[in-house]
């Protein structure tokens, strides 16, 4: 055995890296990476794109908001159909999608011909195609590796899913400065294209026991059963809520980013890129534990906890006037939202039957819509108040919701 081969071997056996020996969770990692990197660059593209167009800080909100309506109206159809049908070809179709709505929009940017109402309208079928993704794969990973594996797999999907969104707006925000808006999105294309070639390869996976409503009733009867196990199961409801209202009050803060980026701290695009990148930093270091420690971890604990540092770190970030504490308030903020984003999608894969599990993570994918609704509520409140208040107050609001809801739902905490 070669030096290169040892070292491969010693990874494989770390338990964070072992998931990588099961072949279709190998070839859903590698596509999940490049898929990924293109679709987190979009979070400097499209905000930047639109405010150098309108200059206008509702815009920013708007853009976003419009995303809202397939994740509202699209999600449940897209769980329904992942636990019906070839989740294989859902995922296709819908990566293949993105790549042509990315690369018709960076075609209209450079050839000038670009407007708002392309970058809405491309923000609408770009949330879609992220829709019909969402569940399918994740469906397909928690199905890749043995039931004991599911946290570290998902644990190091966030690993590379952090490494992305450090490198990802770090690159778009250089790529915006070198070759200008349009060639930033041409390589967000390429990216996605490259996850279509790791999907290709994959065995179409078993489908689940035809129960719960899929596949024997209606779309909507079978979306109605997936509605009422997630209510039903106290784990998984419990789960969703943390990640609604941190979507709805905490998360959307990126949104303002742009305004702090150019306005407020005078740093440009590659600042704004490098505050993700300190986010993305951030949630690195907290993912590589959640893919080491696995289902040792109190995740019902540490998903509470975590949500209210996020908001938490948030208020720092809007009372910062120094960019390098405002870049140290993204990392605080990363190494929190892995802990109310990734926990919870764990803890509703582990609870859900592979009957439903299309449908519960089509719920927990809805989480986007919130993340949209609250930033739309962001822009407008930066109208009135100004973004730094506006960043502040929401932050206060999530931080005395989730406080609220450990005093509801005292179980919470006790998920493992």
């Amino acid at each position: 055995m070669n030096p290169l081969q040892r070292l491969v071997q010693a990874l494989l056996n770390v338990r964070a890296f072992s998931t990588l020996r099961y072949r279709e969770y190998r070839l859903l990692w590698f596509g999940q990476a490049f898929g990924t990197m293109g679709t987190l660059m979009d979070e400097v593209t499209r905000g930047w794109l639109i405010y150098e167009i309108t200059d206008s800080v509702v815009q920013l909100g708007m853009v976003r908001g419009i995303m809202v309506i397939p994740y509202v109206f699209l999600a449940p159809l897209a769980g329904s159909a992942a636990d019906r049908y070839s989740r294989k070809a859902q995922l296709m179709v819908a990566q293949l999608s993105n790549v042509l709505v990315y690369a018709v929009t960076a075609a209209l940017v450079l050839t000038g011909n670009i407007q708002p109402w392309h970058v809405y309208v491309s923000a609408f079928l770009a949330a879609s195609g992220q829709v019909f993704q969402q569940p399918a794969r994740a469906s397909m990973v928690s199905g890749s590796v043995p039931r004991e594996f599911i946290t570290n797999a998902i644990g190091f999907n966030s690993l590379m899913f952090n490494f992305s969104r450090a490198a990802g707006p770090a690159l778009a925000g250089a790529l915006i400065v070198i070759t200008g808006t349009g060639g930033a999105i041409a390589v967000q294309a390429l990216f996605l294209l490259a996850a279509i070639v790791f999907t290709v390869p994959l065995r179409p996976a078993p489908h689940p026991p035809r129960s719960g409503g899929a596949g024997s009733e209606s779309f909507f009867a079978s979306i109605i059963e997936g509605w009422k196990f997630s209510w039903q199961n106290r784990s998984v409801r419990a789960a969703l809520a943390c990640v609604m209202l941190a979507s709805f009050f905490i998360v959307p803060f990126t949104t303002m980013l742009p305004v702090y980026a150019r306005d407020l701290l005078q740093v440009g695009a590659q600042g704004q890129g490098f505050l993700l990148t300190g986010m993305g930093v951030g949630a690195f270091f907290s993912a590589a534990l959640v893919a080491s420690s696995g289902h040792r971890l109190p995740r019902g604990l540490l998903m509470m906890v975590g949500s209210v540092c996020y908001g938490v770190s948030i208020l720092l970030f809007a009372a910062s006037p120094w960019f390098a504490l405002s870049v140290a308030a993204m990392v605080a903020a990363g190494l929190s939202h892995v802990y109310c984003n990734v926990l919870v999608n764990t803890i509703v894969q582990t609870y859900s039957p592979a009957e439903f599990r299309g449908r519960s993570m089509a719920i927990f994918g809805m989480h986007q819509a919130v993340i949209t609704v609250g930033a739309m509520v962001y822009g407008l409140l930066s109208t009135i108040e100004g973004a730094r208040w506006s960043v502040a107050m929401m932050g206060a609001a999530g931080i005395l919701s989730l406080l609220m809801l450990n005093h509801a739902m005292p179980e919470a905490k006790r998920i493992r």
